[in-house]
């Protein structure tokens, strides 16, 4: 059975699974618009919830802020960007978080991609962990690091040679992929060919149309993508889902249970 569950608020992880019948949620370790890390906002600390999860049979997943652009050519965002990272990794690896979604990050029209791309060689180089990373493809942005297939090729051969790029993973997202333009029907065979892997799906809906590089999640049926698409490329990743749709989320697990059988 795939493990499903939702984005949800750290100090309330456990709780929220339950209301929500999640067997997996994702949360962030910090304000995703800011380069600083809290202490743990969870009664009892890493430790707890790390039990606390455990316990109740529930795979915890980290979002890193989206501040964080290692691929950047810029040194007042890139060297920041990964000292952030390695923070997010610690916090990570203290709860027992399954991986950490980064996105794939962008450079500038100025600049030759392939810095970009071997930025990220670099920043997984240097990192220090043994939680998987899982870069997620991006909606939009003509320089972005993940958003088409060829950046994602050319993304993944810059960060298998890094020392650790074995255990770089990927998350397929069904709004971003919908929204920057990849074939729904596809995607899941077409990320695999590249990256050998799908380690986890965050599953949303889209407000606008195919190709328009919006990031605008909705609730399943209530925007663009056929609900047939959405099962399919879901089912056909084969990897846990995380929904980060709108307002209760409740009834899009409901549904997706339902339908992915």
């Amino acid at each position: 059975m795939v493990r499903i569950g939702a984005h949800v608020d750290l100090a309330d992880a456990i709780g929220a699974a339950k209301t929500l019948d999640a067997d997996a949620v994702q949360v962030f370790l910090s304000d995703p618009q800011a380069w600083k890390v809290p202490d743990l906002p969870y009664e009892g600390g890493a430790e707890a919830l790390r039990a606390d999860a455990a316990a109740a049979d529930l795979d915890l997943y980290v979002h890193a802020p989206y501040v964080i652009n290692v691929a950047s050519t810029n040194n007042r965002i890139r060297i920041p960007s990964r000292k952030l990272l390695q923070q997010i990794m610690d916090g990570a690896g203290a709860i027992g978080a399954k991986g950490v979604v980064v996105h794939g990050g962008h450079v500038t029209a100025n600049d030759d991609p392939a810095k970009g791309f071997d930025n990220w060689r670099k920043a997984i180089d240097a990192l220090e962990t043994d939680v998987p990373v899982l870069i997620e493809n991006t909606a939009g942005g003509d320089h972005s690091m993940a958003r088409r297939l060829e950046r994602i090729e050319q993304l993944w051969a810059a960060v298998s040679k890094a020392d650790g790029g074995a255990d770089v993973g990927f998350t397929l997202d069904t709004c971003h992929a919908w929204a920057g333009g990849i074939d729904l029907a596809a995607a899941a065979d077409q990320i695999r060919a590249i990256t050998g892997r799908i380690d986890l799906v965050h599953a949303n809906d889209s407000r606008d149309e195919a190709g328009s590089g919006a990031d605008r999640h909705t609730n399943f049926g209530q925007g663009q993508i056929p609900q047939d698409l959405l099962i399919g490329v879901i089912a056909a990743a084969g990897a846990p889902v995380i929904c980060e749709t709108k307002g209760d989320m409740a009834p899009d697990i409901a549904w997706l249970r339902e339908n992915l059988g």
